[in-house]
């Protein structure tokens, strides 16, 4: 029950208010700064709630994350190197779906520590600032094992969605 009166009352509002126009901005230059220096599409995507279906339905942040992945195409990239991060504001998750072609070269410890900034930085009340940290963190990771080459389209929008 706690789950479900935190989804309806966590609104469109409350993700504004966290993710402010100046912030997302900062989150999309976190982005295209560290895909000119790797390989990889990063894709970051906000949703204050999910909907009432998927909670009767049971849905997680991982399969709410999963499902995003799959309609937003992220997996549709040349090197099979698109990443998600998915940030559920009422359930206070984030979780980080990546491609074969990535999720192969980094560790899940790695993974969890960009996570771990995120959830960290929203603790202390630091959402867009916590988000460019581990943006931040994570470009570093795939520059060293996922260097950017001569080649290296942009294949992924990279603003940040509000759902």
């Amino acid at each position: 029950m706690k789950r479900l009166f935190r989804h309806l009352t966590t609104t469109s509002a409350a993700g504004r208010r966290a993710f402010p126009p100046e912030g997302m901005k900062a989150i999309q230059a976190a982005i295209a700064r560290g895909e000119k220096a790797h390989r990889a599409e990063i894709r970051l995507m906000v949703e204050p709630a999910m909907s009432f279906g998927d909670l009767l339905e049971g849905r997680t942040a991982r399969h709410r994350a999963r499902a995003l992945f799959t309609e937003y195409r992220i997996w549709d990239t040349e090197e099979n190197c698109g990443i998600l991060v998915y940030i559920n504001l009422a359930d206070r998750m984030v979780e980080i779906v990546a491609d074969r072609g990535v999720n192969k070269l980094l560790e899940a410890a790695q993974w969890q520590q960009v996570c771990r900034t995120i959830t960290a930085g929203f603790a202390a009340g630091r959402y867009d600032e916590s988000v460019v940290e581990a943006i931040d963190q994570l470009n570093g990771m795939l520059h060293a094992d996922f260097p950017a080459e001569d080649h290296n389209p942009n294949e992924l929008p990279n603003r940040p969605l509000m759902l």
